[in-house]
């Protein structure tokens, strides 16, 4: 018998390449104050924790800006209209998702990103495999609180010793650990090999397909 049923996928550095689309619309946000642009591995360094941390990051003064609040604003409206100009399926993700969608297992996404954006990706991308997208809600701790995780497993009926939960960053790590599931870390996404292995990351794989056969393995 199978260890998992159930594979849970970050979004943003796993599923969907966001960055360049996240760092237009920071920089956008940054100009439109006059604060200096940030360069894509800068940004790259800043995502993971929701775009209210992002925006926190990548102005100098962090949170503690009087013009924070509508930096993020400024921001919030302007990837809502950039949120998919850039943006693409990393290589070989497609496929992953259909040969486990063939093989039986119930998949979901759970996203630091807004809720309304999460779900339009996953409609756009994915709308054949992915049917649960949970992103960040008023009512939903995000990440790296397991919430979100929770009402993942709930939506789909199944349970956390038959999840595994699949992300790019040491947030992810910490986000699987907090929900008591098995996490898989890859290497393609945000976060090098370095970085998440310093975060603890206890399995590191390099393709969608590697993600496959290991969770096949078990």
């Amino acid at each position: 018998m199978q260890k998992y049923d159930t594979v849970i996928f970050d979004l943003d550095g796993t599923l969907l390449d966001t960055l360049e689309d996240l760092c237009d619309s920071t920089n956008f946000a940054l100009a439109e104050f006059g604060y200096p642009k940030r360069s894509l591995q800068e940004v790259r360094s800043f995502v993971g924790n929701g775009i209210g941390v992002l925006i926190e990051k990548a102005l100098p003064q962090g949170k503690a800006d009087p013009l924070y609040g509508q930096v993020l604003e400024t921001f919030k409206a302007h990837y809502t209209l950039n949120c998919n100009n850039k943006t693409h399926a990393y290589e070989g993700i497609k496929e992953l998702l259909e040969r486990l969608n063939e093989a039986g297992y119930k998949i979901a996404v759970v996203s630091n990103k807004v809720d309304s954006a999460v779900k339009e990706l996953c409609e756009q991308y994915f709308k054949d495999t992915i049917k649960i997208a949970i992103g960040e809600t008023e009512k939903i701790k995000r990440k790296p609180g397991p919430d979100e995780v929770y009402a993942a497993i709930t939506a789909l009926e199944t349970s956390k010793e038959s999840s595994v939960y699949v992300g790019d960053s040491e947030v992810d790590i910490l986000t699987a650990r907090n929900a008591g599931i098995d996490c898989i870390s890859v290497s393609w996404g945000f976060r090098d090999r370095t970085v998440l292995s310093e975060a603890g990351a206890q399995v590191i794989l390099d393709t969608p397909m590697d993600v496959f056969d290991h969770i096949q393995k078990k």
